[in-house]
């Protein structure tokens, strides 16, 4: 099979790329970390990958807002590099703090170059403050509402953490969310635990099932062609039945439920 070049681009802030890159590796990828400084250098350098990564932090303290500064340098400087990876035969994934980067450098809904040209004032959508006010780090149960994707392949619904302060899916009108319902865009929804899940679900607790009041429940958004994925949750905190939190009472061994998500980006190219 061959073997796929994954970019894991880390910024000042980022702290989940060295797990991120693990995991693609484990999945039998090669990841290389790369500095969003060195790319910035030689923009030329995002040719050599067939993945791109995005991985999860705080990029730049998340000082004036989650990933703002970050998306301005993917759209301003490296510009050209993205758009001709998005129209190539690429993967891109954004995780968390990635997937605001994206959403907000414009890959995201649309996954196109000229979407991410297009005027940011115009954006469809953002994802802004959680509507309980606060940072909030929690498992949540997820249904994959896009098949098709690529990174979502052979996934129903599965665990993952969530630990963000700015996760909560707003757009501009309603017939933004019609148009990625009819285009198979919206790929992750936050659902209720089943009952025999077992992990704590007080009834009093509004914000049990969607924890940062996301339009529709989204939790993760997907592109027109199926090839880029954005998701809140952290797949590469579950990459080991054991790191669940209910892995005892659930007898969970072996593969956590997100190594899914790396394993199909690198079978993309088998």
């Amino acid at each position: 099979m061959p073997v796929p070049k994954i970019c894991v681009l880390r910024a000042p802030g980022t702290n989940c790329d060295v797990e991120t890159a693990y995991a693609f590796d484990s999945c039998g990828g090669k990841a290389e970390r790369v500095h969003l400084f060195q790319l910035l250098e030689n923009p030329a350098l995002l040719d050599n990958f067939q993945i791109l990564c995005v991985p999860g932090g705080f990029s730049y303290g998340d000082d004036i807002g989650a990933g703002v500064v970050f998306a301005s340098q993917l759209r301003g400087h490296l510009g050209e590099s993205m758009r001709r990876f998005l129209a190539a035969e690429k993967l891109a994934l954004g995780i968390c703090n990635g997937f605001q980067t994206l959403l907000k450098a414009g890959v995201l809904p649309g996954g196109t170059a000229a979407a991410l040209a297009a005027d940011r004032d115009q954006s469809e959508a953002t994802l802004t403050w959680n509507l309980n006010g606060k940072y909030t780090a929690r498992w949540v149960h997820l249904k994959v509402t896009a098949p098709n994707n690529v990174f979502l392949r052979g996934i129903e619904e599965l665990d993952l953490p969530i630990a963000h302060a700015e996760g909560r899916i707003v757009v501009r009108n309603d017939q933004v969310l019609k148009d990625w319902q009819q285009q198979g865009q919206i790929a992750l929804t936050y659902a209720p635990w089943a009952a025999e899940n077992g992990i704590a679900n007080p009834i009093n607790d509004r914000w049990a099932a969607n924890p940062n009041g996301s339009t529709l429940d989204i939790a993760g958004l997907g592109d027109p062609s199926g090839r880029i994925l954005g998701l809140m949750p952290h797949p590469e905190r579950f990459l080991f039945g054991t790191q669940h939190p209910q892995w005892t009472r659930q007898g969970l061994t072996g593969d956590g439920a997100g190594r899914r998500i790396f394993q199909n980006a690198v079978e993309y190219f088998a």
